[in-house]
């Protein structure tokens, strides 16, 4: 039975996945003129500070890193996620604190209420470390969304991010945009320069995801070999590397 309700399970997100993309309830418009790349983070292990954002501010750059309340400080295997205190030093340091939800559940297993209740939860876990005026940016957990609740999404955030392996170009989904995963094999992490490549050629917006930076990352995450070599590579060929908040503000996305 289990097996069964995975596969549905996994076949609804491939769903909603296309609705999403093909339904926007709205757009905003990402120039080609100039390559942006934009490191963020999932769940935020507490190597994504000591490691991730070490290296992205040795390089004169900051990243997006989406918080989780319910998380904070659970240990799990090969990982430990990132306490309030961490978070509090990655804004002091100038990096972008996003949402993750609070609970870490995908969105389209909560209602309307349990997801606005959950999001506003965690707001208030957010705005305690660091008080926010305007809309946050939101990454999905799981990297699901959910069709019927796009509005709510919309209603609370500049931008919403997901999966999907694209790079973001011309009119696109603020609730739904594409991300680039960094993350085991490392043969593969290491060739995601590949996307750089792509990224200079035909300019855009390429959000790269991760989890943890670690020694033995686990199966979502990768060395700091890696990253490294995925910042620096960045940097070297041109690109613009931002949080996605100054990314948004560098190209003034306005909803079409």
């Amino acid at each position: 039975m289990s097996e069964i309700l995975n596969k549905l399970d996994y076949w609804s997100d491939r769903i909603t996945d296309r609705m999403m993309r093909w339904l926007p309830a709205q757009l905003i418009q990402v120039p080609v003129a100039k390559p942006i790349v934009s490191f963020t983070f999932d769940d935020v292990p507490d190597t994504a500070l000591t490691n991730g954002a070490r290296i992205l501010e040795h390089h004169g750059v900051r990243g997006t890193f989406y918080i989780a309340g319910s998380l904070e400080g659970r240990r799990e295997p090969g990982r430990t996620l990132i306490s309030r205190e961490g978070c509090q030093s990655l804004a002091e340091q100038g990096h972008e604190i996003g949402c993750h939800t609070f609970s870490h559940t995908k969105v389209s297993h909560m209602g309307t209420r349990t997801l606005e209740a959950d999001l506003q939860q965690n707001k208030g876990y957010l705005d305690a470390i660091e008080m926010q005026d305007k809309k946050r940016n939101f990454a999905y957990p799981y990297n699901a969304g959910s069709f019927w609740a796009r509005r709510v999404f919309a209603n609370r955030f500049q931008t919403c991010r997901a999966g999907g392996e694209r790079i973001n170009r011309g009119a696109v989904n603020p609730v739904f945009l594409s991300g680039v995963e960094i993350r085991q094999p490392e043969a593969h992490a290491q060739g995601l320069t590949a996307w750089i490549d792509t990224l200079v050629a035909e300019p855009g917006w390429l959000i790269f995801f991760t989890h943890d930076i670690a020694p033995q990352p686990t199966e979502f995450g990768c060395t700091a070999d890696t990253f490294e070599k995925l910042v620096s590579y960045s940097l070297a060929q041109g690109c613009s590397v931002l949080p996605v908040r100054d990314a948004l503000a560098e190209f003034g996305a306005e909803r079409l």
